[in-house]
């Protein structure tokens, strides 16, 4: 395991070559100052960008100053005109293990390595699950969140193939996954074509149907639209 690992979804965490930090960060301010560092820390950023993204109005960029001092005391920050968050070689940031994970599933996916695409398409489900910087409110918060939301319907998609290729014990994996991707995101014709191929593996042909069904009519019913002709053909299979 990394000695320097930060966790952003969830409760804030921050241990930095084995020490635990996120209690001596100054205040809420210092915290989103660490956190937006983290999330940008393959790049210097800017003070202005720095500031904005902490306070509104003008004279945010004089109450940098003091904080970065503070945080600096705590954190390993280079730089001055422009911040740069400097972790050892090797460190672990949650949602950058999120992205990394969601890109080695697609690729094991892509390759029909199922099993592959297996823990690194969870990895991406779990951490993208938990609600980024839980209470805080900022456009750059929400932006992340946005993302984080696109990555957990795409992890979503890629664990629930998975375990339906996989079959066996992991069709109970695939059926969550699926209705998970279903309520999060109703018209996104994937989960339901997993949630009907998990019910005809296990011989529900007919609750698949109605799945199908279900589909049909929300797309009439709330866009004027029908199916896809790839949730069609599996509609077609499932009759024969």
């Amino acid at each position: 395991m990394a000695k320097t690992r930060i966790q952003l979804c969830g409760r804030l965490v921050a241990r930095l070559e084995g020490r635990r930090v996120e209690s001596g960060l100054p205040g809420r301010q210092g915290r989103l100052a660490f956190a937006f560092l983290a999330v940008h820390r393959s790049r210097p950023v800017p003070r202005d960008e720095l500031a904005a993204a902490l306070w509104d109005g003008p004279g945010a960029s004089d109450r940098l100053s003091p904080l970065l001092s503070k945080l600096r005391a705590v954190v390993p920050l280079e730089g001055r005109g422009e911040v740069r968050l400097a972790l050892a070689e090797g460190a672990w940031v949650d949602v950058e293990a999120a992205a990394e994970g969601l890109h080695r599933a697609e690729s094991a996916v892509a390759q029909g390595d199922f099993a592959g695409a297996w823990s690194p398409a969870r990895v991406a489900q779990h951490i993208a699950s938990r609600d980024f910087l839980a209470g805080e409110d900022a456009p750059w918060i929400d932006e992340q969140r946005h993302r984080l939301d696109e990555l957990l319907v795409r992890a979503l998609e890629l664990v629930g193939r998975a375990c339906v290729e996989i079959g066996a014990g992991e069709l109970d994996t695939a059926e969550r996954a699926a209705r998970s991707l279903i309520v999060r995101a109703p018209y996104r014709e994937s989960g339901h074509r997993l949630l009907m191929e998990v019910l005809a593996s296990r011989g529900n042909t007919a609750e698949a149907l109605l799945v199908y069904d279900s589909l049909r009519t929300r797309l009439r019913d709330e866009l004027g639209a029908s199916p896809s002709p790839p949730t069609q053909a599996l509609h077609r299979r499932l009759l024969r």
